[in-house]
C-alpha cells in the first residue's frame, strides 16, 4: 500500500518578495497562518510560488526554510519540476537533501514530449529519489496531457504516489485504471467536490492562501461523509475563485493577500500588476466573501 502524503487541503503557498529577494520573515508568518487555520500540507515553490523565476539556489533555500519552519507539523511538498530531465533530477535530489517530505513534479513544457517520453522522464526522476512524488498534470500551462494509460504505468513505480490533476475529464478513467492506491488531488479550486465525488482525496489550492480553513473544510467534510456541507461551502467560494483567476495566477492571489494586509509584495516579472478593472472585480468578490 502506497503512502498517501496528505488528505484534505494543501496550500500552494505564495512566495513573498521584498524587492529582489524572498521575504523569509513574511514566509514564516504565512506558514504559521496556514498551520493555525487547518491546512493539511504546504506546497512550496510551485506555480503559485513563482518557482519559474527562482534561480536554483534560491529555490532550494526556500524549500529548506519551509522544512525548518514547519518542523514536521505538516508535510512539506516541494515543487521541483522542469522540462529538462537532468534539471528536474538535480532540483528534486537537492530538495530531498534539505528535508522535503515529497516533491511535486510538473509535466515537461515547451519542448514537451510523447507519452513514452513522459513515462521515461518521470521514471528517471523517481529512480533518483527515495521520497514520494506527486505528478502535476496541467495541460493549460504545458500544452501536454498525461493520459490515463500513462498515469497507470507511472503509478506502478513505487514512489510515484499521486497526481495533482487539472483535467477533470479523465479523473474517473484514471481511478478505474490506477485504483485507490494512487492519490488524486484537484488542481482546480472550483472542482474540489466533483473530483472528490470520483474518488479524489483533496486539493492543492490557490484560494487556501486567503481562506485556508474554508478550503480545508470543503475537503474534510466530504471525506467525513458530510457531502451537503462540503457542497454548500464549495458553492460559496465560486465567485471568489472566479475573481482569483481573472488574471494570470498568482497575480490576483497576491493582490488579494496585499488587500488583506498580508504584505506579500509584488510578483516577479514578467508578471505585472492587475489593471484597475480586474482589481475592482477582485475587491468586490472579497468584500462579498467578508475578507475585506
Amino acid at each position: 500500500m502506497k503512502k498517501c502524503i496528505f488528505t484534505g487541503s494543501g496550500v500552494a503557498i505564495v512566495t513573498p518578495f521584498k524587492g529582489a529577494t524572498i521575504d523569509y520573515e513574511k514566509l514564516g508568518e504565512l506558514i504559521e497562518f496556514q498551520i493555525k487555520n487547518k491546512t493539511d500540507a504546504i506546497i512550496i515553490c510551485g506555480t503559485t510560488g513563482e518557482a519559474s523565476t527562482m534561480p536554483d539556489d534560491e529555490h532550494i533555500d526556500a524549500i529548506e526554510y519551509a522544512v525548518k519552519k514547519v518542523n514536521g507539523r505538516l508535510p512539506v511538498i516541494a515543487g521541483t519540476g522542469s522540462n529538462d530531465t537532468r534539471h528536474a533530477i538535480d532540483l528534486s535530489t537537492r530538495a530531498q537533501q534539505v528535508g522535503a517530505d515529497a516533491i511535486l513534479s510538473v509535466t515537461p513544457y515547451y519542448n514537451k514530449t510523447s507519452q513514452r517520453g513522459l513515462y521515461e522522464h518521470f521514471r528517471c526522476v523517481a529512480e533518483a529519489l527515495t521520497i514520494p512524488i506527486i505528478l502535476y498534470n496541467v495541460p493549460s500551462r504545458t500544452n501536454l496531457n498525461i493520459n490515463p494509460g500513462t498515469l497507470k504505468l507511472l503509478s506502478q513505480i513505487d514512489n510515484i504516489v499521486g497526481v495533482k490533476e487539472c483535467n477533470l475529464n479523465q479523473v474517473g478513467e484514471t481511478i478505474n485504471l490506477c485504483g485507490d492506491d494512487f492519490t488524486i488531488y484537484s488542481g482546480e479550486d472550483g472542482l474540489i467536490v466533483p473530483l472528490m465525488s470520483l474518488g479524489g482525496k483533496g486539493v492543492i489550492s490557490v484560494m487556501a492562501n486567503i481562506i485556508p480553513a474554508d478550503t480545508h473544510d470543503i475537503a474534510a467534510n466530504y471525506l467525513s461523509g458530510n457531502v451537503e456541507k462540503s457542497r454548500k461551502l464549495a458553492l460559496k467560494t465560486l465567485d471568489l475563485i472566479k475573481a482569483l483567476f481573472i488574471d494570470v495566477n498568482p497575480i490576483p492571489i497576491k493582490e488579494a493577500m496585499n488587500l488583506m494586509g498580508m504584505d506579500v509584495g509584488k510578483c516577479r516579472m514578467p508578471l505585472v500588476d492587475m489593471d484597475e478593472a480586474n482589481k475592482s472585480i477582485l475587491v468586490k468578490a472579497m468584500q462579498s466573501y467578508g475578507l475585506i
